[in-house]
């Protein structure tokens, strides 16, 4: 949520410096899925490649190394993953934030591939479009053979509509704090490095 916290600042500052009123990059976020489908919509970012992919870089200019450390418990887990199971990241960002994070907190060589925003044709993460776009980037015929993990609700949502099969990773929703859980999850943990007690069967011996 840190890293997350960030990049809506900077798409706040963003849409400051190019005119909108403050508060508006939420709006369109609200009204959209995502801020920059909102921009695009509205016309406030030209629909070029050049133009999206400057705001892209511009908001996910963040301090990662400073936000983010290795995590050795994390590597760890997924390590114990049994390695027949392919993993990958499936973000609302793009690869090269995935990357850098993954890099920061070293376990950038542990998933298959990053299936980003652009993959996804801007689309929202919770779209169907990105829920089939990541099936046939996985390779994967069979919907119930994949496992999501995720701390959005919308996502979960939208993941069990194609037959996935969803663990909720955060018990607290991240604007406000309240309690947060899912009907669409199988299972619901407070944080990744629970995995291991609600999947054991996933794991291989240490």
């Amino acid at each position: 949520w840190i890293t997350a916290k960030h990049i809506t600042a900077k798409i706040e500052q963003w849409c400051v410096n190019h005119g909108l009123k403050p508060g508006q990059a939420y709006q369109l976020y609200k009204e959209y899925g995502t801020a920059i489908r909102g921009l695009l919509a509205e016309g406030y970012l030209q629909d070029d490649q050049e133009a999206i992919d400057g705001f892209l870089r511009d908001v996910h200019d963040i301090p990662i190394a400073k936000l983010l450390k290795p995590d050795e418990n994390l590597r760890k887990l997924l390590l114990r993953i049994d390695p027949s199971i392919p993993k990958y990241v499936f973000t609302a960002s793009v690869r090269e934030h995935a990357e850098r994070c993954l890099k920061a907190l070293g376990i950038d060589d542990l998933f298959v591939d990053i299936i980003d925003c652009k993959r996804c044709k801007l689309e929202t993460k919770h779209s169907l479009f990105s829920f089939q776009v990541a099936m046939e980037v996985a390779q994967i015929e069979n919907p119930e053979e994949c496992l999501f993990l995720d701390d959005s609700t919308k996502n979960l949502q939208a993941a069990r509509s194609v037959g996935w099969r969803g663990v909720l990773v955060g018990l607290k929703a991240r604007d406000d704090g309240k309690p947060l859980s899912s009907e669409h999850a199988e299972l619901e943990i407070s944080r990744i490095h629970e995995f291991e007690r609600v999947l054991p069967d996933l794991l291989v011996a240490s």
